[in-house]
């Protein structure tokens, strides 16, 4: 048996409720994780508004990521992976729990020098801005990026991408102290969307060229925005819709006059071996960077709740406080410790 986060009737955060479940047992090409961290995403405020139901066949259980150890390996594991790795991993579902099952293509090996609280703030966030820059806008070096959200999970992991790319961030935020904590990151130019038109801003930055690239998680009411912003030729990239499903006005039109691409693309849904090839790219491409003198790239932790107070966390990120990930602790620090130092004596 296990604790795990249910939710029996969707709706507000009251609703999740911490409690004993069956254990699940890995399938064949699967590995058990003993779940020692797991992190926030805004898909799980959805799922838990009975809005984003997880693919058919898998885990009802809320959490997109986790960071832990190997427990138990599957039939027919081929990875090398043993007992006690420490690992992280990208989920269809089942987070919010002290144990999942994963598909092995889905596990990475966490950097020596980062925590299980910090690797529980990488993959879902890390691998959508991966995908979305390099598999979706493929974007190039020296390009202009802009990233909307810029202090969220994707957008701290993105404007780091981008820099590691070779091309120049541009993000926008709601808070003096968002756009701060962009910049420090090395974004080069950051926007007040609350206080300024960001059009402009991109506008001026460009010198009237416009972003190459537009990550956009919001949606509806910045379209305008958005298109005036597109270079020519430029890819618009849509993967969340925050800011309304709704279009109103001569959008095709305008999209049109600028040649502009305009993409959409969602992670949870895709197939296991899109999945694969995807974590298989950014391991490849990406993970060393989080390690080495000096690694170049780090998790951006907002904050770090028990697994006893997901209702607050999930209150934390609905009122838009957070600046990175929030992460979720399924074994408080102190008792992981305890454990260690047991084992070493």
């Amino acid at each position: 048996m296990m604790r795990a986060v249910c939710v029996d009737v969707p709706g507000g955060p009251e609703n999740l409720l911490l409690r004993t479940v069956s254990r699940p047992q890995p399938k064949g090409g699967e590995v058990l994780i003993k779940v020692h961290a797991t992190a926030l995403n805004r898909a799980d405020l959805l799922q838990r508004r009975g809005l984003y139901p997880p693919p058919p066949g898998e885990s009802d259980i809320i959490g997109l990521e986790v960071a832990g150890t190997v427990d138990t390996l599957g039939l027919g594991v081929k990875g090398g992976w043993k007992p006690d790795d420490r690992v992280m991993a990208l989920l269809s579902g089942g987070g919010y729990a002290e144990y999942v099952s994963v598909p092995e293509e889905l596990l990475m090996p966490i950097p020596p020098n980062l925590t299980l609280c910090q690797a529980a703030a990488i993959p879902e966030a890390w691998l959508t801005a991966f995908q979305l820059l390099v598999f979706i806008a493929q974007v190039k070096e020296g390009e202009v990026v802009l990233a909307h959200a810029g202090a969220s999970g994707v957008g701290t992991a993105a404007v780091q991408l981008v820099r590691l790319f070779g091309a120049v961030p541009v993000v926008t935020a709601g808070s003096p102290e968002k756009l701060k904590i962009a910049e420090s990151l090395g974004a080069a130019a950051a926007f007040n969307y609350k206080e300024e038109s960001f059009a402009q801003g991109v506008h001026d930055f460009t010198g009237g060229k416009g972003a190459n690239v537009i990550l956009d998680c919001i949606g509806g009411c910045n379209w305008e925005q958005n298109v005036s912003s597109l270079a020519t030729d430029g890819r618009w990239v849509l993967y969340g819709t925050m800011g309304g499903r709704a279009v109103e006005g001569d959008l095709l039109g305008k999209l049109l006059s600028k040649r502009g691409h305009l993409l959409c693309s969602l992670l949870r849904s895709r197939s296991l071996q899109y999945k694969a090839d995807l974590v298989k790219a950014f391991s490849l491409r990406v993970l060393p960077c989080f390690s080495g003198q000096p690694a170049s790239l780090r998790p951006v932790i907002d904050s770090t709740f028990n697994l006893e107070d997901i209702a607050e966390a999930h209150r934390h990120m609905e009122a838009n406080k957070n600046t990175g990930k929030i992460v979720i602790n399924v074994i408080p620090p102190n008792q992981e410790t305890r454990r260690l130092t047991a084992a070493v004596i």
